[in-house]
């Protein structure tokens, strides 16, 4: 079963946040881009979710990650791959 839900909170100057679109592009997941910047209510929400400020944060299914660059992201996707839930 794959994941349900991805979301991904991004800021457009983030590096890291193009990093972790471009990992997710090629993995080809699907996924929601939510641009904190303009949103209070997306911002509040990262906040809430990860407890920080920083971007981006991925959302799966209620699994946070946050603050993070492609090698820690493909070790939290891992533990969806190894359920089969990975891919499309």
């Amino acid at each position: 079963m794959k994941p349900k839900r991805i979301r991904l909170f991004i800021k457009p100057y983030c590096g890291w946040c193009h990093k972790a679109m471009r990992w997710l592009d090629e993995q080809d997941i699907d996924y929601e881009r939510i641009d904190v910047t303009g949103d209070e209510a997306a911002f509040d929400e990262m906040i809430r979710l990860s407890g920080q400020e920083l971007a981006p944060v991925i959302d799966v299914d209620g699994q946070i990650l946050a603050d993070f660059g492609p090698d820690q992201l493909a070790e939290f996707w891992s533990k969806f791959k190894n359920a089969g839930t990975a891919h499309r």
